[in-house]
């Protein structure tokens, strides 16, 4: 698998001048509907802090934000200065269990092999009180034109990892991991779509909040 850290340490300042071209606000905007006013909130591939950190933020909420490119956290501890971020590969979370109130995980999921995705979502999982939410995005037909991909698509001109399954496979995944699906739906953001998945860890075991 390509360095992903080494790729968006050499794009960090290109992908972070063109963040603006994709519009991601209405979509924060419904997840965080879902959480209380001050959540703690987990940003999973910060990137350079903008607009997930930066909208949660400006939300009063306390944002942590992890990637595992330093050259984009150096941008998002200057863009988003009152949120904390640091180095740490989402993969292994090192945060107790119960720490966040929301997850989001924006533009990040279909960077990691689809084998792993399901790990990915039991450690999410393990880190979100019970009520707590996660928003992530998810390539999938529109984006790779195949039903199931694992393989390399060129990005600012690199050749960066990309992997989905199927949609239905996915919410499987995020339901044996324990989370329930709020809402999943593709949507159009800068010329390109992916499916965006709202999902909430439920209360208790067996039911929603």
């Amino acid at each position: 698998m390509p360095d992903l850290a080494q790729l968006y340490d050499d794009l960090a300042e290109t992908y972070a001048a063109g963040r603006h071209l994709f519009d991601t606000m209405p979509i924060l905007e419904e997840f965080a509907r879902h959480l209380p006013r001050g959540a703690r909130i987990l940003d999973a591939g910060s990137g350079a802090g903008a607009p997930v950190a930066r909208y949660f933020v400006d939300r009063g909420d306390a944002v942590t934000g992890i990637d595992v490119s330093e050259r984009m956290l150096a941008l998002a501890r200057r863009q988003v200065p009152e949120a904390v971020f640091q180095r740490m590969d989402v993969r292994a979370l090192d945060f107790p269990p119960a720490s966040f109130d929301g997850i989001a995980a924006v533009y990040l999921v279909f960077h990691l092999p689809r084998a792993e995705h399901a790990a990915l979502f039991a450690g999410w999982a393990r880190v979100l009180r019970p009520g707590g939410m996660l928003l992530l995005t998810l390539a999938t037909r529109e984006y790779t034109g195949q039903d199931e991909f694992d393989g390399e698509i060129e990005f600012l001109g690199r050749r960066l990892p990309y992997s989905h399954d199927r949609p239905e496979v996915v919410l499987d995944k995020l339901m044996a991991a324990g989370l329930a699906v709020v809402g999943a739906r593709p949507i159009e953001t800068g010329g390109e779509t992916f499916h965006w998945v709202i999902a909430r860890k439920p209360t208790r075991s067996g039911g929603e909040r």
